[in-house]
């Protein structure tokens, strides 16, 4: 592990931010769904939840196998709505993919999450995102609506990259915008054999993963091993001291099984 770190890059869903599943919210683009498909059912909620969803578990089958994303066209054509109105879909494939985000829940940042990110900025660390999800609008959208894209000096996304974690790719695409080394990154994830697999290969100098459930044991081996772990996401700030500091011994270590 490298104690010169300079740079800290964040996963988004189950790490920097968590899901409300208000039902009212989740019905309501299951229904914009139907209806952009052009589709006339009297449950689109259950129509989304038997076609639609079971159709998304075919598709992200295809996208782990292959650590790909596919276009959002693609997604909807091929995988999704494959037998509804060709051009009706193409028209709406960027919509049906922000309305299916919509369908998972309300994503908030975590608690403590933007104040840890702007001390973090303050200390002297460059931050950055790398995210697998489907969709190029939401992310964007809620950067600028909270006011979080000054803190974050390169985003990348599968949905925009093509290539998910825990490929390589993806990450090198965020070292080079930041001109960042490996050596002197950390990567923060909750997901320890898409997040802290992936930076590990990168040979990035730390990774810490993000635990909010202290009793959903971590299944841990030598290959996701992560030299950190965090339960509230303001612990990074007793990892990470201000620039030049030398660290506090706070280091939540994993133990064996945890």
């Amino acid at each position: 592990m490298n104690t010169d770190i300079q740079y800290i890059f964040l996963d988004l869903g189950g790490t920097f931010r968590v899901i409300d599943e208000d039902p009212a919210y989740l019905a309501a683009a299951k229904t914009k769904i139907a209806e952009l498909c052009g589709v006339k059912s009297g449950d689109p909620c259950k129509w989304f939840d038997e076609v639609i969803d079971k159709r998304y578990d075919k598709y992200r089958e295809w996208a782990l196998k292959f650590m790909c994303e596919a276009p959002e066209e693609v997604l909807w054509t091929r995988w999704l709505a494959f037998d509804c109105d060709r051009e009706l879909i193409l028209k709406n494939a960027a919509e049906l993919t922000y309305q299916y985000r919509q369908t998972k829940g309300r994503r908030t940042v975590v608690t403590g999450g933007a104040e840890t990110v702007k001390e973090l900025c303050a200390r002297g660390y460059t931050l950055g995102i790398i995210s697998d999800l489907v969709g190029r609008r939401e992310v964007d959208e809620w950067l600028d609506n909270d006011g979080l894209r000054p803190y974050f000096q390169t985003v990348q996304q599968s949905s925009i990259t093509y290539v998910r974690k825990p490929g390589p790719a993806i990450y090198y695409y965020a070292l080079d915008e930041v001109g960042a080394q490996a050596e002197n990154c950390c990567y923060v994830g909750d997901n320890l054999n898409r997040d802290i697999v992936g930076a590990k290969a990168c040979a990035f100098g730390m990774t810490v993963a993000v635990q909010y459930n202290k009793n959903k044991p971590l299944k841990l081996t030598e290959e996701n091993m992560p030299d950190a772990k965090i339960y509230e996401f303001p612990q990074l700030l007793d990892i990470f001291p201000a620039r030049g500091q030398v660290a506090v011994d706070k280091l939540i270590a994993p133990a064996d099984g945890q």
